[in-house]
């Protein structure tokens, strides 16, 4: 069993030892001489043994003395090869990097990021879970996240990664001429919207506007419910119905104009993906040259 002192006197002892002179030990150990030959004989009368032999000109070893030294010596010697490797961990990204990524973010941060990451920081491993389920980041040890920035907790740090974007309701040019474009919230009552069950959550998701200065929640009717937004968008698409996303999650459809924005005056509000992190994960050397490396990649 190791005692608390167990180790009083010992470092005294290896640097004596290897000098061969309390004042020289003294120096390397930045000590007074008169504290290290305290500190000698207290480790002697702790062990109950004679350690040096001691006389006005001339220090040596004794039996003992040789025999603790070479059993200590290698444990020394590993313990400062520990603390120089815990001290540098400190300064330089080592280890591995848990992240839990919503899966919108694959083609849009971690796919274009990975490469240069790994380039600049290839000793480090990375461990991704994809996942919009965040509710236990910490519990479950995740060193950060990358999620929509509205359902990130207030108590995290978060670096945006991509351009602000805009709520708002989509639909096919195909549904919108049969049905019409809605002008107004009340207008959504008339159309088949689909409707999006939350997976981290379980409830169906209300659409949020902004309209006359006021919060607008609407409970939208629809026959179909999906719980993927991939699908919801392809429903979309072919016309089923409207859908309640963003212009960042429709980026590419918008693109190909097979799906076109309608309410966006009524927009919640700027959004964007973000990384983020606690407070006290902000530091780690690991997490900060992952930082580095998001703010480097071109916003989109």
């Amino acid at each position: 069993m190791i005692h608390p002192n167990s180790f009083d006197g010992l470092p005294e002892f290896l640097a004596v030892a290897k000098r061969m002179s309390v004042r020289k030990a003294a120096l390397d150990l930045g000590k007074t001489p008169g504290s290290v030959s305290l500190a000698l004989q207290r480790l002697e009368q702790r062990l109950g043994v004679l350690l040096l032999h001691r006389t006005t000109r001339k220090m040596s070893l004794t039996e003992a003395g040789k025999d603790l030294l070479q059993k200590i010596e290698p444990a020394a010697q590993a313990i400062a090869t520990g603390l120089d490797a815990a001290a540098q961990s400190a300064k330089a990204p080592s280890g591995t990097l848990r992240l839990i990524v919503e899966r919108l973010a694959l083609s849009h941060v971690i796919e274009p990021l990975l490469p240069a990451f790994r380039q600049a920081w290839p000793k480090l491993n990375l461990e991704i879970t994809v996942s919009n389920r965040h509710e236990h980041f910490a519990s479950e040890g995740y060193d950060a996240g990358i999620q929509i920035g509205s359902y990130i907790a207030q108590d995290m740090i978060a670096v945006r990664l991509c351009k602000p974007f805009q709520w708002a309701v989509f639909g096919s040019p195909d549904y919108f001429k049969a049905h019409g474009i809605p002008q107004s919230t009340s207008d959504l009552v008339r159309h088949e919207c689909i409707r999006f069950r939350r997976p981290e959550k379980g409830d169906v998701y209300r659409w949020e506007f902004v309209e006359k200065g006021s919060t607008v929640r609407v409970d939208p009717l629809g026959s179909v419910t999906v719980n993927d937004g991939e699908l919801m968008r392809s429903l979309a698409v072919q016309g089923v119905g409207l859908i309640y996303s963003s212009t960042f999650h429709t980026s590419r459809e918008l693109a190909a104009g097979t799906l076109q924005p309608a309410l966006l005056e009524c927009s919640p509000g700027s959004d964007g993906l973000f990384l983020y992190f606690s407070k006290a994960a902000k530091n780690q050397p690991k997490l900060r040259a992952f930082i580095e490396t998001c703010t480097q990649l071109p916003k989109r």
